[in-house]
């Protein structure tokens, strides 16, 4: 068995210094593994990265993330993650991070993710030209989520994303707001690969629990939805608890 915490959406800003690191000291005792979903700054600045930095440095436990929208509003998405790496955080986009733990080897594969919507009601590369490069752009980085958990040769597989990879976490939404909280792309991905866990942040108002239509399991791990500094899930090779 290997112990995922995961949160997202800690929307961090520079008057939030210290705020969460009181909840994340004793995390080792109840995880292996820190998950990160994204939207970890309110505006994406290199002083807000610093914040993030410091909160989740020197933790007892490996850190993976991924950025948000909100990661990406100051348009300095490379400097976010060069921070964040420089105080030992490890950074995905559309590549992996794999661990050892006494209850098996872990892959974690991670993208940013983007919008589109979900199979019936979703966009199409049809169309003016600001309307392809949306759907390109959706479909180029699930195409890196599935390449990236091709390459996983691990006991167990977890994608981790921002953006949803299927509606069921999307619930309590506004559903005019559903093209842009995800794409089914991203959850074609997740069951092509042998994936056991699925982890996303972004939909606050949304719930918790959801499935991919392959049976994969889905977490909303966006903080407003889990309510607490992080959120445990015990994951087998066959089986995922939470």
């Amino acid at each position: 068995m290997i112990r995922i915490a995961a949160v997202g959406d800690v929307h961090l800003g520079e008057d939030a210094r210290g705020r969460m690191r009181p909840a994340l000291e004793n995390v080792g005792e109840h995880a292996d593994v820190l998950l990160l979903a994204g939207d970890l700054t309110r505006h994406g600045t290199v002083a807000e990265a610093r914040v993030v930095a410091d909160e989740f440095r020197d933790l007892p436990v490996p850190v993976v993330a991924v950025l948000g929208n909100h990661d990406h509003h100051d348009d300095h998405p490379v400097e976010v993650s060069d921070v964040l790496r420089d105080a030992g955080l490890t950074v995905l986009e559309g590549d992996t991070a794999t661990f050892g733990f006494a209850g098996g080897t872990l892959g974690v594969a991670g993208v940013k993710g983007f919008g589109g919507g979900f199979a019936g009601k979703c966009g199409s590369a049809f169309g003016e030209p600001e309307m392809k490069a949306f759907i390109r752009h959706t479909g180029e980085i699930a195409d890196r989520l599935r390449a990236a958990l091709s390459t996983l040769d691990t006991s167990v597989k977890v994608a981790l994303t921002h953006y949803s990879p299927v509606p069921d976490t999307l619930r309590g939404e506004p559903p005019e707001i559903y093209p842009f909280l995800g794409s089914y792309l991203l959850g074609e991905a997740i069951d092509a690969t042998g994936t056991q866990l699925a982890v996303h942040g972004h939909a606050h108002f949304g719930v918790e629990h959801g499935m991919t239509p392959g049976g994969v399991r889905v977490r909303n791990v966006a903080q407003p939805v889990i309510r607490s500094a992080y959120a445990v899930y015990d994951v087998t090779p066959a089986v995922v608890d939470a």
